[in-house]
């Protein structure tokens, strides 16, 4: 399971890359691991205001449909487009060319609320 020291990470399996008050994000290598093959993608549309914990986007594999949540509040500025006629880049390269949306944060103190590597490490361990 990779886990990139550098990025943060929801309970929820999120993952939030910050560049300049914009993230982007994506589910983490190990939320594709548990869905398997992913098939479709529903994407926010962008423009959209969401509140941190706000059910944003649908990824659907063989196994089942989950529910991605906003890591943060903020307005979504962009989706990966690529997703809707290759979803498997998800699975491919979940923290490269695999990420669902960019968000403008409202307030960059929210990626205080989310965890480091380490401790995501340990959630996904219990």
């Amino acid at each position: 399971m990779a886990v990139p020291n550098d990025l943060y990470y929801a309970k929820t399996h999120e993952w939030l890359r910050m560049d300049d008050g914009t993230a982007t994000v994506g589910i983490t290598d190990f939320a594709q691991g548990q869905l398997s093959d992913i098939t479709f993608v529903e994407l926010p549309d962008v423009g959209r205001e969401v509140e941190a914990g706000d059910e944003i986007a649908v990824v659907e594999s063989v196994k089942a449909a989950s529910d991605i949540y906003a890591p943060v509040a903020g307005t979504i500025t962009a989706v990966n487009g690529d997703l809707e006629d290759s979803p498997e880049l998800i699975n491919d390269r979940p923290y490269e060319d695999g990420w669902l949306f960019k968000i403008e944060l409202r307030k960059e103190e929210d990626v205080d609320n989310l965890m480091g590597a380490e401790e995501y490490i340990e959630l996904c361990a219990d």
